[in-house]
């Protein structure tokens, strides 16, 4: 039965977290600990962690841990059937962070299934298309130019601080109308839900965030702007506006979605163009084959997980998986199927064009991924023009926080000494 995004309730099914709580038709060969995303292991190279899972595991296992249990997917095409099959794999309830059940709200739209999930989507789209995110290339492009104006000259820098994380923060801020002296907190608020050691300090970050989204609707309802936010609290898809249970989901989803993911994907790849400075001469010199180039590098670098809930018993690869079990696709895993990418890890500029899970696929794909593409692409052609030669600074710790989106928490970079 379809849900009732006004009305938001809770989902009925468990959340499973712990070696207690393996239900009785997991076959014990397929129980697993791999360590996702806390373990010593995985946080040591996550990549290179994720890429051995196709040795190391089976293609469909089930993954016990304090976060809690699922069924991972680490083959390309088994999470291409799960991400477009939301009949059989849904969204609705599928988010891991913690909300007060007696103030329930979906996350919308990446919890609603279709049809309800086209009006909510058609609310946004035209902004986050490739045509309309195009419009945004001269503001992307100065922000850029901005920041490197402050750092270029000083042989150094944290690129976190400096450029990886005000660059798509400061411009999803400008798209959402939301105020710009607000954005280092706005990000420590993300890196404590998203990165939160536990359940207890997650939620404390959730509360902040609930906080704030509502004070900013608030505001929106009362002064409308050109930003997202007013855009979503000034909506009547098909006449109707919008309830505030729906208006506060859709907003709290892009917030959280927007302040982590960008920033972590730009650190791993410049944490990598800093280690191979031939593959930054190969880019100089291939101006005409930079889309080809940020695909390659969001394949190899890709930073976040899926999760959907079971919606009926099915069979895959001979593993049975009930209604109410959850899943995990493990998105750089798939990106890294030797079935579908051979040499794997290699970045490979002209590797044969495949469709790559770095944002997903099927009705609930990223909507920022044209936003996220544009600005990996501005980034790159401006910071190489100004330094186009750099490396890691000498002694400099590369250090993983656990999470659900994986990237270097800092990158010291040297250039011109």
């Amino acid at each position: 039965m379809p849900i009732d995004a006004a009305n938001p309730v809770p989902p009925s099914y468990p959340r499973r977290a712990g070696p207690d709580q393996i239900p009785p038709h997991v076959p014990k060969e397929l129980i697993r600990t791999s360590g996702i995303p806390t373990g010593e292991a995985f946080l040591a190279g996550p990549h290179d962690f994720m890429a051995r899972m196709h040795q190391d595991f089976p293609p469909i296992f089930y993954d016990v841990g304090d976060y809690g249990n699922a069924w991972q997917f680490i083959k390309h095409e088994d999470a291409l059937f799960a991400l477009r099959h939301w009949e059989h794999f849904s969204n609705e309830g599928a988010t891991p962070f913690p909300r007060d059940p007696n103030d329930y709200f979906y996350f919308i739209p990446i919890e609603i299934d279709p049809p309800q999930h086209r009006k909510y989507r058609n609310i946004v789209d035209p902004l986050f298309s490739p045509k309309g995110v195009l419009k945004l290339e001269g503001l992307i492009r100065q922000r850029a130019r901005d920041l490197l104006d402050d750092v270029a000259d000083k042989g150094e820098c944290e690129f976190t601080e400096a450029f990886g994380r005000p660059l798509p923060v400061s411009v999803f801020l400008d798209i959402m109308g939301l105020p710009q002296d607000m954005r280092d907190t706005f990000v420590e608020w993300a890196i404590d839900l998203l990165h939160g050691k536990d359940r207890e300090s997650m939620g404390r970050a959730m509360q902040n965030i609930v906080a704030y989204i509502k004070q900013a609707i608030a505001e929106k309802k009362a002064h409308p702007d050109e930003g997202v936010v007013s855009r979503i609290t000034h909506a009547a898809p098909d006449g109707m506006p919008l309830s505030d249970k729906e208006i506060f989901g859709f907003v709290i989803f892009l917030f959280i979605g927007g302040l982590d993911t960008v920033f972590a994907t730009l650190n791993n790849i410049w944490l990598w163009l800093a280690r191979n400075p031939d593959r930054v001469q190969e880019i100089i010199a291939r101006p005409n084959d930079l889309d080809a180039i940020v695909e390659e590098l969001l394949r190899r670098w890709s930073v976040t997980f899926s999760g959907r809930v079971v919606a009926q018993d099915i069979e895959m690869r001979g593993v049975q998986m009930k209604k109410g079990d959850r899943i995990t696709c493990v998105l750089p895993a798939c990106n890294f199927d030797p079935d579908v990418f051979p040499n794997p890890l290699e970045v490979d500029f002209d590797r044969p064009r495949r469709t790559i899970l770095a944002f997903t696929v099927g009705v609930h794909s990223c909507m920022g991924s044209h936003l996220a593409r544009l600005e990996l692409k501005i980034a790159l052609q401006e910071w190489l023009q100004r330094i186009p030669q750099f490396a890691v600074k000498q002694d400099a710790q590369i250090v993983y926080r656990p999470g659900g989106v994986v990237g270097p928490e800092s990158v010291q970079l040297v250039w011109g000494k």
